[in-house]
């Protein structure tokens, strides 16, 4: 597992969120995006850039854990971790939390898995893997 982690704080918005404005499930899934991209916006490798070498990083699995909830307006922080890097995989760790109250709302993890523009798997390129953890690309 890296010891790099990327931390990204955002604030609920309305349209996030149910009638009695506590944020809808799949929102948490929409933060890990976010997270993962800013997370390798820090190392310098912008995702549209990915797509323009020909490579797109695909969910292949996704699992969150819910321990509280999100309500409208919070200020949440979303800390993203690497876990592995694979010649065609990127395991990502998440860690969801109430930036104000230091709470934790949710612990999440996705796998991508990277493809070409037919959605044939295809090897991420070594620079990409280098980059996002030497000692873990395989």
């Amino acid at each position: 597992m890296s010891d790099r982690a990327n931390t990204v704080e955002l604030r609920v918005r309305y349209s996030e969120t149910d009638q009695m404005r506590v944020v809808y499930h799949a929102n948490y899934l929409v933060w890990c995006e976010i997270g993962r991209t800013e997370y390798l916006r820090a190392l310098g490798k912008r995702y549209r850039d990915l797509e323009s070498d020909g490579s797109t990083l695909a969910v292949a699995e996704a699992s969150v854990r819910y321990h509280a909830a999100a309500r409208y307006d919070d200020l949440i922080r979303v800390v993203t971790t690497l876990e592995s890097v694979g010649s065609r995989t990127i395991t990502f760790a998440y860690v969801i939390s109430n930036a104000e109250t230091g709470g934790r709302l949710a612990s999440a993890r996705t796998k991508l898995i990277s493809i070409d523009a037919t959605g044939s798997v295809v090897t991420i390129p070594r620079d990409v893997r280098e980059s996002l953890g030497p000692g873990l690309a395989d």
